[in-house]
């Protein structure tokens, strides 16, 4: 039997990017200075991308001269070292036009667009949806497929029509449906095909085995050398070194994305770390408490991270 070689791996916005937590003031203001301080450090842990002003962003409480100014100071700080994606969808489909729209101005790489959420529309509306914004802008464009958030996914045959499009070249998978994802890798991926990127933390290494791009990561706020070092042993067939990773980083995941909202504990996360000057959310999220901490700490130290 003849060997099999590797495909070479589409990578459109790189392989390890976060999911950005947006700081805030003590009194609750947009504190930009932090951002780029968070984001030049995100970079120098080892991503090379980052997804700005979505749900870890806390996108929905952030009034909209905050996107752009959020988005514009993150392209000033790192754009030209690591791939920015703006978060810009809703269930409104005009509205997302027009956050798209305001988000190429900032000088953006791409964009991330959420299944629109709570109205639950058919398939031919998210199709409809997708394909209003990958026409909207000249930016290429990540599709964010959550049902868990959203209540409805978006099928395979969808993602198969989305993907003909040329600026729609990637997906987000928080759908957690391995099989689902490996049917439109293989139909629709390889150069210049859809890039699948894992946005399950727990399923990192599950997606990259089987062909996906990268991950958009929340714990990689915190694991961001050790999730690229995951993908490098992928890339190299050294599978053992890539699981040893994974088993080392699950108590991280365990504390960052089960115990509470992943936003909340991630910033706590980051101030444990001295990334932010304080773990300040918007209602209706609240602080972690001083005992969830206290856990959290424990965890990062049991993942060797603190």
């Amino acid at each position: 039997m003849p060997a099999v070689t590797p495909a070479a791996v589409h990578r459109p916005f790189g392989a390890v990017l976060t999911a950005m937590a947006t700081p805030f003031t003590r009194d609750g203001a947009l504190d930009v200075p932090a951002a780029q301080a968070l984001a030049e450090r995100l970079v120098d842990d080892g991503n090379d991308g980052l997804v700005v002003a979505g749900t870890t962003g806390e996108s929905p409480t952030l009034a909209e001269h905050e996107h752009d100014t959020l988005l514009a100071a993150v392209v000033e700080a790192v754009g030209s070292r690591a791939h920015v994606v703006a978060g810009c969808g809703n269930n409104d489909t005009d509205h997302t036009l027009r956050r798209a729209r305001a988000a190429e101005k900032t000088g953006v790489d791409g964009l991330l667009v959420v299944t629109p959420y709570y109205n639950k529309p058919p398939q031919e509306g998210l199709y409809q949806h997708f394909l209003a914004v990958a026409d909207a802008t000249g930016l290429p464009v990540m599709l964010y497929d959550i049902p868990g958030r959203a209540a409805t996914a978006i099928s395979t045959e969808v993602l198969l029509r989305l993907a003909a499009h040329p600026r729609v070249v990637a997906v987000k998978d928080a759908k957690d449906d391995l099989f689902a994802s490996s049917q439109v890798m293989a139909a629709a991926g390889g150069e210049g095909g859809l890039a699948y990127y894992s946005g399950s933390d727990q399923l990192n290494l599950a997606h990259l085995a089987q062909g996906a791009a990268g991950m958009v990561s929340v714990v990689s706020h915190v694991a961001a050398a050790e999730y690229a070092q995951m993908v490098a042993a992928v890339d190299a067939g050294d599978l053992p070194t890539a699981r040893a990773l994974h088993a080392r980083l699950l108590p991280a995941v365990t504390a960052i994305m089960t115990r509470t909202q992943g936003a909340i504990m991630v910033k706590a996360a980051l101030e444990l770390l001295g990334a932010v000057p304080n773990r300040h959310v918007r209602l209706p999220l609240v602080e972690a408490t001083d005992e969830q901490v206290e856990q959290l700490a424990a965890d990062l130290r049991g993942a060797a991270l603190l």
